[in-house]
């Protein structure tokens, strides 16, 4: 898992033009919004987009389970995990 976790942490940085952040300044437990990295809602559906091209997954953008899902990296990388053994 820990190789997705850094390739979730290199495709933030690059979906997201981050570039004064490198893979090792994001902490895979912390919350990408809010007081964590501080993405916004315009964040939230660009990184969306990106996972779903990236690693062929759907994803509901209503749903309270995609929110959980994107509050870490690693909740991020425990989802994507679970729908690609799915």
């Amino acid at each position: 898992m820990n190789t997705l976790i850094q390739e979730l942490k290199q495709l933030i940085i690059a979906s997201l033009d981050l570039e004064d952040i490198r893979p090792d300044d994001i902490d895979a437990r912390a919350p990408l919004f809010g007081d964590g990295l501080g993405l916004d809602s315009i964040d939230a559906l660009e990184l969306g987009v990106a996972i779903q091209k990236r690693y062929q997954i759907k994803l509901d953008a209503n749903s309270a389970d995609t929110r959980q899902h994107f509050y870490s990296v690693e909740n991020l990388a425990k989802f994507i995990q679970s729908q690609q053994h799915a």
